[in-house]
């Protein structure tokens, strides 16, 4: 494993998109930065698609993330919104390709529960729980930029952390090690 990695965490969206940065030295998680990217000002899909997709290279070459974090589309009602954001979702997948970084998507509900212990959290209590582990406003101005970085710290969790019998994390560096500390874990 490496022992110093970055991870850009991000939550797709059409008039705002989320982003959030960590650095992770061996299990120390330092947040670098987290913010928003606004597309209401620009007129069609397309230019907003553009602007995604130049912002989020221009953030991959700033910091050089080892890894990006999406926020996958959750499935709604309305397919236009669906439609609109799995696109923006595809263009900030496709800069972090360009730069052959590697993505992993995650659900909402995945996210919400990796950080609360939730997965129906609401977006304040996402706050208010990433403000307990970095150093990030609780009741922030935009949301989104702390699902992005929420995104972020789920994936750090996912790949850092299993859940033994007992309910409590504990680092892990594999299957065959999980399994055999944890003989009587039902699979």
């Amino acid at each position: 494993m490496q022992k110093e990695r970055i991870i850009l965490g991000i939550d797709p969206g059409t008039n705002i998109m989320g982003y959030g940065l960590i650095k992770v030295e061996n299990t120390r998680m330092d947040l670098i930065t987290l913010g928003v990217i606004k597309l209401g000002a620009f007129e069609g899909q397309a230019l907003k698609l553009r602007r995604i997709f130049e912002r989020v290279l221009s953030l991959v070459d700033q910091y050089h993330p080892d890894e990006v974090a999406l926020e996958a589309p959750f499935f709604g009602k309305n397919v236009q919104s669906m439609l609109k954001l799995g696109r923006a979702q595809g263009v900030a997948m496709a800069a972090a390709l360009f730069r052959d970084v590697p993505i992993v998507e995650y659900s909402p509900r995945k996210i919400k529960q990796a950080i609360t212990g939730n997965g129906n959290a609401t977006k304040e209590q996402v706050a208010l729980m990433l403000a307990r582990v970095l150093p990030v406003d609780s009741d922030p101005q935009y949301f989104d930029a702390t699902d992005g970085l929420a995104a972020a710290v789920c994936h750090y969790y996912q790949r850092n952390t299993a859940v033994d019998d007992s309910g409590k994390g504990k680092k892990v560096t594999g299957w065959a090690k999980f399994i055999s500390e944890n003989p009587n874990r039902k699979l």
